[in-house]
């Protein structure tokens, strides 16, 4: 049987410290650590404002094509992390978008594997009118 257990206290915060170090490689451009967050599979899909990545090949070239900066967020308004046993994982952020009465929203499905440990295989960012 699959342990489905919710959110044992140090996965959860194995999650935390992956996504926090992902959110600080956003902001410094640092290439090599957003590449090491996410599953090098052709398989992985990553959805943002302005690209579609289809596979880690689309989803690096993106990366690479970005320019550094602080991004889009201005401050964080909800996270939500969701770990289920000890090898999934959700990740949800709500946040307010820089310079735009928007709110922004982020979502990313973590596995853990393991030969190669905690990977982002799903992402999504999207944007909705202030309510």
């Amino acid at each position: 049987m699959i342990d489905v257990t919710l959110n044992i206290p140090e996965v959860v915060a194995e999650v935390r410290a992956r996504f926090e170090r992902y959110e600080q490689a956003l902001i410094d451009k640092d290439v090599d650590v957003l590449d090491a967050t996410f599953w090098n599979s052709p398989h992985t899909i990553r959805y943002a404002l302005h690209e579609n990545g289809y596979g880690f090949a689309e989803i690096h070239a993106h990366r690479v094509a970005r320019p550094p900066g602080p991004g889009t967020k201005e401050r964080r308004i909800r996270l939500e992390i969701l770990t289920l046993g000890r090898d999934l994982a959700t990740v949800n952020l709500e946040f307010k978008v820089r310079g735009k009465d928007l709110i922004g929203r982020q979502s990313q499905t973590w596995v853990r594997f393991p030969d190669v440990g905690w990977k982002v295989v799903s992402a999504h960012v999207s944007t909705m009118g202030l309510a």
